[in-house]
């Protein structure tokens, strides 16, 4: 490692506060520099010199990777890569980072809690009990679970966790993901389907796709008119695969049965936005992610990702192909 001081910058964070980072990393020689930047001048600005970046939301934009002097590293707070420009940050030879293991549990418990919410209506029951209206069999009709479909859109980690809750439901499952090898739906039982076949097909629809050029609006107008009227679709994964006013069309004209989503393309929502008037549409603030356990873990593991590429280690979970370098 070199003599030369090593300088953490640490552009956005929405922890209490960084002690596990700053005691993994501060033996090594690291001091921390900490913002809460919005902006790729921002950026560029608390970056410029640092010998490693940690980041949760801010932009990391061509403009403010071509800024960097030093960074050998790019970790990301959390899965999803769409705030960092994965080309720019090659060009420079920077390895990005993300944490993809930090919240599996937690992700895939959200989205069979949304699931189970959404089918068996619990909300609207809630408020009709609260409101003095007591029904043996209210909100008809609820679907019943077994021997029903899942399909996930993705086959990763948390789309596997989820099969396999679902199917301790009795639920039968599909997967689309032309990515994944055709040994991980062996072991699962999970038929692999093409795209049509999985919104035509599943009863609950799971979305688990990272936002990519491919992937972006993916669930417009045109997908929902493919799945059954009856059918339920839990988002969970990245708000701007879905395109919201077409979601809120389907659920209007009754293309599909109900929604329920823990991430927007706009984030937060606007009060007024429809989708809030709807109630087969539940929504939550994007916390699947999150417990006390692996709100530590996050921090854990990215502190960790930078402590191996300065220990000569390779990083576990670079996502841009380029390999780490001294």
């Amino acid at each position: 490692m070199s003599e030369q001081a090593l300088t953490i910058a640490v552009t956005d964070y929405g922890f209490p506060n960084l002690d596990q980072e700053e005691a993994i990393l501060s033996p090594m020689g690291f001091t921390f520099i900490k913002g809460q930047c919005r902006t790729p001048e921002e950026v560029a600005a608390l970056c410029g010199n640092a010998d490693a970046i940690l980041t949760q939301w801010a932009p990391l934009t061509a403009e403010a990777i071509h800024a960097l002097k030093r960074c050998r590293i790019i970790v990301r707070y959390g899965i999803g890569v769409d705030n960092v420009d994965l080309e720019a940050a090659a060009e420079r030879n920077i390895p990005v980072v993300n944490i993809p293991d930090y919240a599996v549990h937690e992700v895939a418990d959200h989205t069979l809690a949304l699931m189970l919410g959404s089918v068996r209506k619990i909300p609207r029951i809630v408020a009709q009990v609260r409101a003095g209206e007591w029904q043996i069999a209210p909100c008809r009709p609820i679907m019943g679970l077994q021997g029903r479909t899942i399909g996930t859109a993705g086959f990763g980690n948390i789309a596997r966790a989820v099969i396999r809750r679902a199917q301790a439901f009795g639920l039968q499952a599909i997967a689309y993901d032309p990515y994944a090898p055709e040994e991980s739906f062996r072991e699962l039982g999970v038929e692999r389907v093409d795209w049509e076949t999985l919104l035509r097909r599943s009863d609950v629809l799971s979305l688990h796709l990272p936002l990519t050029s491919e992937t972006r609006g993916i669930m417009s107008m045109a997908s929902f008119r493919l799945m059954k009227p009856s059918a339920f679709l839990i988002n969970t994964s990245r708000g701007g695969i879905l395109r919201a006013d077409d979601l809120v069309t389907a659920l209007q004209e009754g293309m599909i049965a109900g929604a329920a989503l823990d991430v927007l393309e706009n984030e937060p929502i606007d009060p007024a936005h429809p989708l809030l008037q709807l109630e087969q549409c539940l929504i939550t603030s994007h916390c699947a992610w999150y417990s006390e356990d692996s709100l530590m873990r996050l921090q854990e593991y990215a502190a960790l990702e930078i402590k191996r590429l300065f220990s000569g280690e390779r990083p576990l979970h670079i996502v841009n192909g380029v390999e780490a370098r001294l």
